[in-house]
């Protein structure tokens, strides 16, 4: 079971430890993470799943399709290039130790 790291806005960090094969999204949800919401309930469709993905993770996540890309440009806090929607990123073994932060909105 991989284990993510989500340091929330104000510094706070929480470990979880996920399903393979859920999503970022899945396992905060679940988990009742306050700064997930999630409310297309995973398709790429309302951008409030959004996070910073910090290095070395970013690099080692396959590139986002066109759909996650479009939703990026509507997140309620600033865009970065770190940013991806959680439910984009389905978790395993090689992602083990995924360190993420929050946004302060969604």
């Amino acid at each position: 079971m991989p284990k993510v790291h989500l340091i929330q806005h104000d510094g706070t960090q929480l470990t979880l430890e996920a399903d393979d094969g859920k999503s970022l999204m899945q396992t905060a949800v679940a988990a009742g993470v306050h700064g997930i919401v999630g409310e297309c309930g995973g398709s790429a469709m309302c951008a409030t799943c959004h996070v910073y993905v910090q290095e070395p993770w970013l690099q080692k996540l396959p590139e986002p399709l066109a759909t996650e890309l479009e939703m990026l440009e509507c997140t309620a806090d600033e865009r970065r290039p770190e940013s991806r929607l959680s439910c984009q990123i389905k978790l395993s073994p090689q992602l083990d130790g995924l360190t993420v932060r929050l946004p302060s909105t969604q």
